[in-house]
């Protein structure tokens, strides 16, 4: 039987916001550094901010289709931790298709678990190209909603 690696072992409800209320891209990760926070896995939420925002320097994590998947491996992070934020409006974020972003995936791992990081990240790229997904999302209206859909997209 094979390890599979789900998004949503590493989520949880209150790791997922329905309406950012920022409006630029530093204030965006600040808020979903706040949220990342409120995990027991996360130490600091000015270290995670400043690890997202060194992340962001190295080339913009807005993937494009309105994505963004800001993430930073950091030791302040005890264990992978996924949150998950929608914009209601489009927020600036230097992406690759130039297009503003509304879905955001943040995570943060330990230095030394690059292999789950690096296996969430590939799922989240895989599952976030379908429009129809990317859909849903922006319509789901609670967290469980959010968690529930992509658990059904990954058992797809």
């Amino acid at each position: 039987m094979l390890n599979i690696v789900k998004i949503t072992d590493y989520m949880s409800k209150d790791l997922i916001t329905l309406d950012l209320k920022s409006r630029t891209k530093d204030a965006v990760l600040e808020e979903l550094s706040v949220l990342m926070s409120k995990s027991p896995n996360i130490q600091d939420k000015n270290i995670i901010k400043k690890a997202l925002m060194e992340r962001e320097e190295l080339g913009s994590t807005g993937i494009g289709k309105g994505i963004a998947i800001p993430h930073a491996k950091t030791d302040t992070a005890s264990k992978l931790t996924v949150a998950f934020g929608i914009s209601k409006e489009k927020i600036d974020f230097n992406s690759l298709d130039k297009e503003g972003v509304n879905i955001f995936f943040v995570f943060a791992s330990p230095i030394e678990d690059s292999q789950i990081y690096l296996k969430v990240l590939a799922r989240i790229s895989r599952l976030i190209r379908n429009e129809s997904f990317r859909n849903k999302l922006m319509n789901c209206q609670t967290p469980e909603e959010v968690i529930k859909y992509i658990d059904e997209e990954e058992a797809v």
